[in-house]
């Protein structure tokens, strides 16, 4: 079992690397529930706890929930999955700091002269301590990861809750929780038991809750983050209270590697870990101030001012450098593969196209690659916001997809406001911008974005991104009209047409043409066509 308990470790960390990479992630992911499989196996049955059938029914019972969980959540909730699953740890990492000082797991028997029962036990500072900090560090996980699992789900709203005198109520909180931790460095045993277990669940209970539910926009994807790096933390704080070495270096492992990447979030939205912690980064309670509104074009000569702009169709076809944003209301509609379709459709007009992607856009890190990687768009097209921020004032087109706070330039203006300070895509520096948003209302931060009233280079397609995307693809695909040209033969008849029958072939599988040939169909039966597929025997 000593062997395992190196070689386990080994196998997450094994895991972890592998999912750093695209091709890999697959059996990265494959390795870490092998791993995780092997651990609940030397745990539980290695160490003699549970008979090895118990243990095997235990795995078998988390299996089953966890492939229907699978089955059944959604791509557009797997944020919310995320939460739940650090709540989920964080509360196992409690449970397991509760038995350790209610003194459960191995009771010492120290009868003394005033006559103390049996099952009398005193715990010495080091198992007390481990027992407390995982107690508070996995509640405010549970707690924490529930609210936020709740905003993200919309059964909370999810702007930010704020109350009178907040900061100091987490204040008092965490100081508590801290008055907590050195009262057990004094020792637990059963006469204070209790009153410390419950003591360490509400305050920290309580501090995850306030430091939550003060949490709004941008700061949501890095509040997931720290709390996963929490549920490691809490699982490797647990593991030195019962002893378990592997348990410490697997827990180490998540807590190291999600306050890794909750820093280097951290960094790219010039935020502070401590003031992220503390709530400070919130808009306070009715301090709001709306975006600015766009300014005014400066004067411009007659000339320039009466020049035509040019149409949606001659913008797709002749736009040379193409940068396409990707935000939330693409995983809500679904679109990621109409999107593939539209950078298809450019580049086979001869535009370049790359991906922008904000370090916080969506609801978890990396919301946009996972979607974007789905619909089989290059992971090299895709390019973090400090590697193409200054490449946008160089850009003919940008497309933005459902994203509105990663982009909105109230960010550098708008104090007060919960964006304000935050690094942006530089997307009101390029030539001309297409949005393709639901509507007009502010982003998840609740700022007005002023390029949705600015009047020049900015053209708005309104709905569902599916269907906005798809009239996109079908502008893209259009020649420009010119002037005094006679309308395009083929365009009328796909127009007019009523009966249609659509033949693939041999041909269509080599182009790998089959999405396109789907979204041609749709664009025929939203023009009023009845539309069929004529399928060949050979």
């Amino acid at each position: 079992m000593s062997v395992l308990n190196i070689i386990i470790p080994l196998l997450v960390l094994a895991g972890l690397w592998m999912m750093s990479r695209v091709s890999s992630s697959v059996n990265g992911n494959r390795t870490s529930i092998l791993a995780m499989i092997l651990a609940i196996l030397v745990a539980f049955w290695g160490h003699g706890m549970v008979p090895l059938l118990c243990t095997l029914f235990f795995i078998l019972i988390g299996l089953v929930i966890g492939f229907m969980m699978a089955r059944k959540v959604k791509m557009i909730e797997m944020p919310e999955m995320v939460g739940l699953l650090n709540g989920l740890g964080g509360g196992a990492s409690a449970l397991v700091g509760i038995v350790t000082l209610m003194g459960i797991t191995s009771p010492e028997v120290s009868i003394t002269s005033a006559g103390m029962h049996a099952d009398s036990f005193s715990l010495g500072a080091f198992e007390s301590s481990t027992g407390v900090l995982a107690v508070i560090v996995g509640m405010i996980t549970l707690v924490g990861s529930l609210i936020a699992a709740g905003k993200l789900h919309r059964v909370i709203d999810g702007r930010p809750k704020v109350l009178k005198n907040h900061s100091l109520y987490l204040t008092i909180a965490l100081v508590l929780c801290g008055v907590l931790f050195i009262w057990s460095f004094f020792g637990v045993n059963d006469g204070n038991a209790a009153w410390i277990v419950c003591l360490s669940v509400l305050f920290a209970a309580l501090f995850g809750g306030l430091f939550t539910i003060r949490v709004g926009g941008a700061d949501m994807p890095i509040t997931i983050s720290l709390l996963n790096s929490l549920s490691g933390v809490a699982g490797s704080i647990a593991g030195m209270a019962i002893g378990n070495v592997m348990l410490v270096a697997i827990g180490g492992i998540v807590g190291a590697s999600g306050l890794l990447l909750t820093q280097i979030m951290c960094r790219a939205m010039n935020r502070s870990l401590g003031d992220i912690l503390l709530g400070k980064t919130a808009a306070p309670a009715g301090k709001k101030k709306a975006a600015p509104k766009a300014a005014a074009p400066a004067a411009a000569p007659a000339a320039p001012a009466a020049k035509k702009e040019a149409s949606l169709p001659e913008l797709l076809h002749d736009a040379k450098r193409v940068i396409i944003v990707p935000g939330y209301g693409m995983a809500l509609a679904q679109a990621q593969h109409q999107v593939k379709q539209l950078a298809d459709t450019l580049r086979r007009n001869g535009a370049e196209v790359r991906f922008a992607i904000h370090p916080v856009a969506g609801r978890m890190p990396g919301h946009m690659n996972v979607l974007l990687a789905e619909a089989d768009v290059p992971y090299d097209d895709l390019f973090e916001m400090e590697r193409i921020n200054d490449d946008f004032k160089d850009t003919d087109l940008v497309i933005v997809i459902g994203a509105n706070d990663v982009l909105n330039p109230a960010a550098r203006e708008a104090e007060g406001t919960p964006i304000y300070g935050m690094p942006v895509l530089n997307v009101d520096q390029a030539k001309h911008i297409v949005i393709c948003n639901y509507d007009l209302k502010p982003g998840y931060a609740g700022v007005e974005n002023p390029l949705y009233t600015r009047k020049e280079g900015v053209t708005m397609c309104l709905g569902d991104a599916k269907e906005t995307v798809a009239d996109l693809v079908s502008a893209a695909t259009q020649a420009p009209a010119k002037a005094d040209a006679a309308p395009d033969d083929t365009a009328k008849l796909l127009h007019e047409a009523k009966e249609v029958i659509i033949v693939p072939g041999y041909g269509m599988a080599l182009a790998q043409a089959q999405h396109e040939v789907k979204h041609l169909a749709d664009a025929l039966t939203r023009n009023g066509a009845h539309v069929r597929f004529a399928i060949h025997p050979v």
